[in-house]
């Protein structure tokens, strides 16, 4: 079992910048898929994105498309989420999670098994 927590949320205005950090430790982070993952108030878990063991591949959801971008440093076991453009509606905590396999299974919450306590982030308009 992979521990996992997340950190650099917190309360900004709407058209900046966030960077969101995860980091993983327990076993071998590079064999690992990795995913960010939010939740609004009220709302299922959604997908957000993710990113192979290696870095090579990945993914986004539709909403943040073109606007966030996922990173890892295998070397520091850590993964990143820099969120530009930011709105309002991007508002939830964020929730850093890693699959069993170094390919992303899917885009549903059931595909990762291990998953961080989240993390705020608030736009303000």
């Amino acid at each position: 079992q992979v521990q996992l927590v997340e950190s650099g949320g917190g309360l900004v205005q709407a058209g900046t910048s966030l960077r969101l950090s995860c980091a993983a430790s327990g076993r071998t982070f590079s064999s690992s898929s990795m995913a960010w993952f939010r939740q609004a108030p009220g709302q299922e878990r959604k997908f957000v994105a993710a990113i192979s063991g290696g870095g090579t591949l990945r993914y986004y959801g539709d909403s943040v498309k073109g606007r966030f971008t996922i990173s890892r440093d295998n070397a520091k076991n850590t993964i990143y989420l820099q969120m530009s453009s930011l709105t309002p509606e991007d508002s939830a905590v964020y929730y850093c999670a890693a699959g069993s396999s170094s390919i992303p299974k899917g885009r549903a919450p059931t595909d990762f098994g291990s998953w961080g306590q989240g993390t705020q982030v608030t736009i303000t308009s």
